[in-house]
C-alpha cells in the first residue's frame, strides 16, 4: 500500500516554509524489438533525462539491443505482452514489423498506455536511419573538410587564408548551423506531441527529414567550395564553364559564358583566385539576387584579364551597404577586394534596385617583375 503523504507542519509566525520543489515527470519507455530500430532507439533515449527505457522485448537472442540493453542494465523479455500488463510503462514503441504484433497491440485498450507502432513506427525508424546517415555524412564531410583546408593552407599566402576561413565559418554559421538547430528544434517539439497530437508530430518530423537532407547538401557545397584542385594544371576557363554548368543545375538560374582572348600567361595563383572571385560572386547571385539568368564574362588583352559577372536579379544600393562593414564581410564583398588587391588588381559593382548587378574584375597579367615593380 502506497505511503500516504504526510501534512506539512504549520509554521511559527513569522518564519517562511520552503516549498518542496516539483519534480520532472520521466516517461517510462517499452521497445518491442531489438534489431536496429530497437537499437537505436535505446542509444537516443539513453541520453534524454526525460525519458527512461524500462523493457526491452526480443525473441532472438544476441542481437546489438538485448547486448546494449544488459549492459545499460534495461530488462529484457521474449514476451513482449509482459508490457501490455505493466503498470509501470507509459509508451510502448514497437519496431518489429510484424504484422502479427501489431494487431496485438492495437486490440489493446489501456487508459494508461499509448503505442506506437505500425506505419508510425516505420516512419519514425525512417527518421531515425536518415538521422544517423545524416550524422555519419557531415561527419565524413567535416574529416574531408579539415584535410583540405590543410592544403588549402599551404597554398595560400596568411591573408587569404584568414579571409577564406571567415567566409567558411559564415557559410557554416548561415546555413549548415541554423539548419540543424531547426531541426534540433523540430524534434524537442516532436517529443512533447508525440503522444497528444501523432498527427502533428509525423507532420513535424517529414519537415525535419527535409531539412537534414539540406543540412546535408550545404555541407557538400562548403566542401566542393574548398576543393584546391592542381592549381599548376588548372584551366581557368573550363573550370568556369564546368563550374557554371553545376551552378545551372543547382540553383535553377540560366547561364551564360563567353571567353575570348588567351589565357595561358596566367600565373596558377591568378587563375585561383579569378576562380574565387566569380565562385563567390555566383554566390551571392544564388543567396540574395533571386535573379532568373546571370552572364559570366572572361577577356583577357592589353596585359589586362577582365571578369564580369552580370545578373538580372533585384540589385541593391551600394553605397548603403559599403557603409555597414558587417554586411559587406557577410556578402563575402571584403574577401573578393583583397583577393584583387593580393594580385594588384581591383573589383568594381555597379548596381540598382530591381535592375540587376553587375561586377568587374580588373587583374593586371604581366609578368611578376612587372607587377613587383609597378
Amino acid at each position: 500500500m502506497p505511503r500516504q503523504p504526510t501534512k506539512p507542519k504549520p509554521s511559527p509566525k513569522g518564519k517562511s516554509v520552503r516549498k518542496p520543489k516539483a519534480t520532472i515527470a520521466v516517461t517510462r519507455v517499452a521497445i518491442i524489438g531489438g534489431g536496429k530500430g530497437g537499437t537505436a532507439l535505446i542509444e537516443i533515449f539513453a541520453e534524454d533525462p526525460l525519458v527512461r527505457v524500462v523493457g526491452l522485448a526480443e525473441t532472438r537472442s544476441g542481437t546489438r539491443g538485448i547486448r546494449l540493453a544488459k549492459r545499460l542494465k534495461i530488462p529484457v523479455t521474449q514476451n513482449y505482452k509482459d508490457f501490455l500488463k505493466s503498470k509501470e510503462i507509459d509508451l510502448v514503441i514497437d519496431v518489429t514489423g510484424n504484422p502479427e504484433v501489431e494487431k496485438a497491440l492495437f486490440r489493446i485498450h489501456a487508459p494508461h498506455l499509448s503505442i506506437i507502432g505500425g506505419s508510425s513506427a516505420k516512419f519514425m525508424w525512417q527518421l531515425i536511419e536518415a538521422r544517423i546517415r545524416a550524422t555519419a555524412e557531415i561527419e565524413t564531410t567535416l574529416t574531408r573538410y579539415q584535410s583540405l583546408f590543410q592544403l588549402y593552407v599551404k597554398e595560400e599566402s596568411e591573408g587569404a587564408v584568414n579571409d577564406e576561413r571567415t567566409r567558411i565559418a559564415c557559410e557554416i554559421h548561415d546555413g549548415l548551423v541554423q539548419t540543424l538547430v531547426g531541426s534540433n528544434l523540430k524534434l524537442e517539439r516532436c517529443r512533447e506531441l508525440v503522444q497528444q497530437e501523432p498527427v502533428k508530430c509525423l507532420t513535424l518530423l517529414d519537415q525535419t527529414k527535409g531539412q537534414l537532407k539540406g543540412a546535408i547538401q550545404e555541407a557538400r557545397e562548403v566542401v566542393y567550395n574548398l576543393r584546391p584542385g592542381h592549381y599548376d594544371n588548372l584551366d581557368l576557363v573550363s573550370s568556369l564553364s564546368n563550374y557554371m554548368k553545376s551552378f545551372e543545375a543547382e540553383y535553377k538560374i540560366g547561364t551564360a559564358f563567353s571567353s575570348t582572348g588567351a589565357h595561358s600567361r596566367l600565373d596558377p595563383k591568378t587563375k585561383v583566385f579569378v576562380f574565387r572571385m566569380v565562385q563567390e560572386a555566383l554566390h551571392n547571385v544564388a543567396k540574395h539576387a533571386k535573379a532568373s539568368h546571370v552572364h559570366v564574362d572572361v577577356t583577357a588583352k592589353k596585359g589586362f584579364l577582365s571578369t564580369s559577372i552580370t545578373d538580372d536579379g533585384t540589385g541593391f544600393d551600394i553605397e548603403l551597404e559599403s557603409n555597414n562593414p558587417a554586411k559587406w564581410d557577410h556578402f563575402g564583398l571584403q574577401g573578393m577586394v583583397e583577393r584583387a588587391r593580393m594580385l594588384s588588381g581591383k573589383v568594381h559593382w555597379e548596381s540598382q534596385l530591381g535592375k540587376g548587378t553587375s561586377v568587374t574584375i580588373h587583374i593586371p597579367i604581366g609578368s611578376k617583375e612587372k607587377l613587383a615593380h609597378g
